[in-house]
């Protein structure tokens, strides 16, 4: 099926992310600390402590700092103990958004969180209040140019719910949650590495942004983003990037 241009959204979060690896890393080894705490500290059996670590790999985090905060948080070292928190509200023009937390500290967290929201023109919502708007699944992207039939029969045929083209080429392959390993791996397996894959909250109806809604979007965003506590960040506008 077809669907909305995603591509340059993606390169643009991407590019964004990079000029901010220091904090890119302070939430991956968050996320790292949070997993293995739940889930323990071995891959074989721990998921979400796999996607952690790939995450980590992406970032180019090395492989000792990895596996020092694995142990600080399977209690061979001591550390923070930290608690995830998810927060919704409204964007510019009503745009959904989802903030997810991990935080020590929740009432600091929640002041920041709902200060960015109202000082950049959103508001925060109540729990439940846009979540329905967006489904949580496995999602593992694909530049323009890459062999849409090769993607479309290896991915349903490891479990993929769906492979969607976009207006401008790229393919995204969705997955249900259990799946999204088993998906991203047949697809390696094939010779297609994604260029972008992760476990998200995928809107359902997006909405395109240009001119000063797109910019005002973008500066709540970005306020949003620079959060200390700030995991992720889910959000149904489809940024014109040529307004920024």
């Amino acid at each position: 099926m077809a669907g909305h241009s995603k591509w340059a959204n993606i390169q643009h979060r991407k590019g964004r992310q990079d000029e901010k690896r220091g904090k890119i890393w302070t939430r991956i080894i968050r996320e790292i600390t949070v997993a293995a705490r739940a889930g323990g500290g071995d891959l074989s059996t721990n998921p979400r402590l796999r996607l952690a670590i790939d995450r980590a790999k992406a970032a180019n985090m090395p492989a000792d700092r990895i596996k020092y905060n694995i142990e600080k948080a399977t209690g061979t070292l001591d550390g923070i103990s930290y608690e995830e928190i998810r927060y919704e509200g409204y964007g510019i023009g009503g745009a959904a958004i989802i903030v997810d937390t991990m935080t020590d500290n929740k009432v600091r967290t929640v002041a920041e969180v709902r200060h960015a929201f109202s000082k950049f023109g959103g508001n925060m919502g109540t729990e439940g209040s846009v979540a329905f708007q967006f489904k949580h699944c496995g999602q593992i992207i694909f530049a323009p140019g890459q062999n849409e039939d090769k993607v479309m029969e290896v991915a349903l045929e490891s479990g993929a719910e769906d492979v969607v083209t976009d207006d401008d080429g790229a393919i995204e392959v969705i997955t249900p949650v259990a799946d999204f390993e088993t998906v991203k791996n047949a697809l390696e397996a094939a010779g297609m590495t994604p260029d972008d894959a992760q476990v998200t909250m995928r809107a359902e109806n997006p909405i395109e942004m240009t001119g000063d809604e797109a910019t005002r979007m973008q500066k709540l965003l970005d306020a949003l983003e620079d959060l200390d506590d700030v995991q992720n960040i889910y959000h149904n506008a489809e940024i014109d990037t040529d307004a920024l």
